[in-house]
């Protein structure tokens, strides 16, 4: 049985955000960022109209979600390492004797335990099947998301849905 997918990627698939990897000993990087570039496919069976889903589908989908984390500091908040407060419209962050503030508008706190990019793929492929998920018709089977931070250099995360 053949195996099909819609990869949607290229101009207008990314994100500008800043963000530090925290170490497991307790320290972590300096605060930088990087302009990250980002590709989707979703694995599904044929619908009656013989495709998976619309391609622009998809990339609105995505977009929406690209949106939330663009210009944005992304911070960790379930890395046990991290202290993240938020108070005053600031929010606070401090590991290892280092102490950051920032407007709390221009942090992102998500859900995950390290700003890593794997993470950071696997934080925007649920999305992408949360999203997915509201619309009819054909129900994708695995939605793969791949996020590149350098020159050739990416993570992927595959959900099997």
């Amino acid at each position: 049985m053949p195996d099909f997918y819609v990869h949607v990627g290229g101009e207008g698939l990314g994100f500008r955000a800043s963000h530090f990897i925290v170490w497991n000993s307790g320290g972590c990087e300096r605060l930088h960022g990087h302009a990250y570039r980002v590709a989707a496919e979703v694995h599904g069976p044929l619908g009656d109209d013989q495709f998976i889903l619309d391609f622009l589908v998809v990339r609105d989908m995505l977009k929406n979600i690209l949106a939330e984390l663009d210009h944005r500091v992304l911070l960790p908040a379930k890395c046990p390492n991290l202290e993240i407060s938020v108070e005053s419209g600031r929010v606070a962050v401090v590991i290892a004797g280092r102490r950051w503030e920032f407007p709390e508008g221009d942090c992102l706190l998500l859900p995950i335990a390290n700003t890593t990019t794997e993470r950071l793929a696997e934080y925007v492929a649920r999305l992408l099947v949360e999203s997915l998920a509201s619309l009819g018709g054909s129900k994708p089977t695995l939605v793969r998301v791949e996020i590149g931070e350098g020159e050739g250099c990416s993570a992927a995360c595959e959900l099997s849905v």
